[in-house]
């Protein structure tokens, strides 16, 4: 397969036309990207919905508060 590279997290060759790229910027700087076959592209999104989501016992128990200067 001509068109296969390996996948940044696995290391198994995967076709252009199936990888995905995720890439994380701050402030339009870009930090970081990684090419992805797509199990590990689902594993990714996984683990991100997983750790972004809020604790349900932190979420509107008023321990957090909010400063504007």
């Amino acid at each position: 397969m001509s068109d296969a590279s390996p996948c940044d997290d696995c290391g198994d060759a995967v076709a252009d036309a199936l990888t995905r790229t995720v890439r994380l910027s701050v402030d339009r700087a870009q930090i970081d990207a990684q090419r992805l076959c797509p199990d590990c592209f689902a594993t990714w999104i996984a683990r991100y919905q997983r750790e972004m989501q809020p604790d349900s016992e932190t979420v509107g128990d008023g321990s957090s508060e909010i400063i504007i200067d």
